[in-house]
């Protein structure tokens, strides 16, 4: 129907209602009354029937949508219901010398009544039209609160969502015993298995959009005692920026349950470092990399160098960024390996870089311990090339992308990220250009962690391969490591260690035990074998030890370490010397002079 047929539809009906209104009242005091035997009943009839369109057009009631309405248009009725009554009041009081009390209270009551009514039987109406059927999901919402009665509400009318709102469950107290939208408030979040059992429940549905990712892990617990299929509903924000609708609920992933408050950057600093310069970006390609690109740009550089020696990778996240029509920057792909020295300095001088992020290395901890020249080759020839290209260039910043597992290493992956924080923290003394690294723990979804490796298990139907029962982490989101990387590399003054607060560590068994019940099976289906703690692991990961431990963060979320400075000839003579070493020998010099235990015997150290 188009407006102007609308609006002719509506103020035919309302006119229809107002006279219906008044002469009913007028009939109720006066059952035999003539019409034309009282001369007020005209007066009172004109009056009220243009003083309601009136106020209808001031309060816009033709223009409201009666398919959502709700308690803010009933209001708007009866402030025009209420206005009219009292203007037909004034005009009674002239024309005819006096006020028609009991006339006015009955026409009032009438006057709400039949607009109010005919507009609210339309939703009454259509809602008994969309009456859920049975094959929908049974579905508890967790959440009683305004995004839960949205969610519900939503589904109560839209006809063809597969869920169907049979419960809510909510820690408030207050709501319990309540029905909300004809659904009961059935008790707490500690009695979600009963309730499940109780209702019939097939769906689980999280509506508390203000959740915060600890307080999300409680819940989640109860809905694993239960088989039924846990969800969440999207952010609020996304909803309002029309990013997905209310409806698009998603599965609880291993994010929500391990990652943490997003921290607030500080993007003026972050913006004086990136925007309209030149960075570039090592190992691009790679997990850390190419997200490290992707915060970039949206700090609108002048020029983004993504370098890697894989040309696949490298192509991936070139058309990514050329694919966004954001990404109003250069953006030059460069293919390059980090172990050819003058490849490297011939990239700096063509394009000389303000800002450097040195993401390229090798990170599998089992391969590099039986391949540790490769590691040495990549992880610390590659890291010194670059950094010494970066420090003959004049790069401004240079931030190596470091790891935990270079504290008091007992494996060759973590020795030789120990030897590349050597390596620029001894440049850091001599150049201008701020070397700086940033520590920080195992990354949810990278290339090498165990969520892949898991998922694919539990995809062959299992069991999942846990080394040790007792196994402890570090993890944090791909996006969030790569952010606070950016941002320390706005603290840099030159010489320091950055660690990121990785929170908690969590045990990979639980880790394993969550993404299978994630997946839609129990831990009996699927099953979980220790295989035993793999060549150069520890059990426990450590982002300093308790001699460069500054407990205090100079950044939410970012800790600055006191790391030892060890003479660059070790490096050197580690260079020069290992293609002539054995593989025991190798491994007793990298980590010797990479642990702490040998270090202080080794080596008179510094305080950076």
């Amino acid at each position: 129907m188009t407006y102007k047929k609308r609006l002719a539809l509506f103020v035919g009906m309302d006119s229809l209602f107002v006279l219906t209104a008044i002469y009913l009242s007028y009939y109720t005091l006066h059952p035999y009354f003539h019409i034309f035997s009282y001369p007020s009943l005209l007066v009172s009839s004109i009056t009220l029937l243009v003083a309601h369109h009136v106020f209808s057009s001031i309060y816009h009631l033709y223009q409201k949508s009666w398919r959502f309405a709700s308690v803010g248009e009933l209001i708007s009725i009866a402030k025009i219901v209420t206005f009219t009554i009292i203007t037909l009041a004034i005009v009674q009081k002239l024309a005819l010398g006096e006020v028609y009390v009991r006339v006015l209270m009955i026409t009032w009551m009438l006057h709400i009544i039949l607009i109010g009514g005919s507009r609210f039987s339309y939703r009454v109406l259509r809602n008994l039209k969309h009456r859920p059927n049975t094959t929908k999901k049974r579905t508890l919402i967790i959440g009683a609160g305004s995004a839960g009665t949205m969610v519900t509400r939503q589904l109560l009318q839209n006809a063809e969502a597969e869920l169907l709102p049979v419960a809510f469950i909510d820690d408030d107290i207050r709501k319990h015993h309540l029905d909300i939208l004809g659904i009961p408030v059935l008790g707490a979040v500690s009695e979600l298995k009963e309730i499940v059992e109780e209702k019939k429940i097939e769906n689980i549905l999280i509506a508390i959009p203000s959740l915060s990712k600890k307080e999300l892990q409680p819940i989640f617990n109860e809905c694993n005692k239960t088989t039924v299929k846990a969800q969440i509903m999207p952010m609020l924000e996304d909803i309002m920026v029309g990013k997905v609708a209310v409806s698009e609920f998603r599965d609880v992933s291993v994010e929500d349950l391990l990652g943490r408050e997003p921290v607030e950057l500080d993007i003026s600093s972050i913006s004086k470092r990136i925007t309209g310069k030149t960075v570039l970006v090592t190992g691009a390609g790679g997990s850390i990399g190419s997200e490290i690109c992707r915060q970039i740009s949206k700090f609108s550089p002048k020029r983004l160098l993504l370098l890697g020696h894989g040309e696949n990778s490298i192509y991936t996240i070139d058309m990514e960024m050329r694919n966004n029509k954001e990404n109003t920057f250069e953006i030059i792909p460069v293919i390059a390996d980090v172990q050819d020295r003058n490849r490297i300095f011939d990239v700096m001088d063509q394009f000389k870089p303000d800002v450097v992020y040195h993401a390229a290395a090798h990170k599998h901890v089992p391969l590099m311990e039986y391949n540790p020249k490769e590691a040495i080759k990549n992880n610390i020839i590659g890291t010194k090339n670059v950094a010494e290209a970066a420090d003959t260039f004049g790069v401004n910043t240079f931030v190596l992308i470091s790891s935990d597992k270079a504290v008091n290493p007992t494996n060759i992956m973590g020795a030789t990220k120990r030897f590349a924080e050597m390596v620029i923290q001894n440049l850091a003394v001599r150049s201008k250009t701020k070397f700086v690294a940033v520590r920080f723990g195992n990354v949810l979804g990278s290339r090498g962690s165990v969520i892949p490796l898991f998922k694919k298990q539990i995809q062959a139907g299992g069991p999942v391969t846990v080394t040790h029962p007792d196994m402890t982490r570090y993890f944090m989101t791909i996006p969030e490591a790569s952010r606070l990387v950016i941002q320390a590399g706005t603290l840099a003054r030159g010489g320091e260690i950055f660690v990121l607060d990785m929170g908690e560590p969590v045990k990979i068994v639980d880790l394993a035990k969550n993404l299978i019940t994630l997946s839609g099976y129990t831990v009996d289906e699927i099953g979980i074998n220790f295989s035993g703690i793999r060549p150069g692991e520890k059990m426990y990961e450590e982002l300093l030890n308790e001699n460069e431990m500054h407990k205090e963060q100079v950044f939410p979320k970012i800790h600055v370490g006191k790391a030892v400075l060890l003479d660059m000839k070790i490096v050197l003579d580690l260079i020069d010397g290992f293609e002539d070493m054995g593989l025991d020998e190798l491994k007793r010099y990298l980590l010797g002079y990479a642990n702490k235990k040998y270090v202080e015997s080794l080596v008179e150290g510094a305080l950076v």
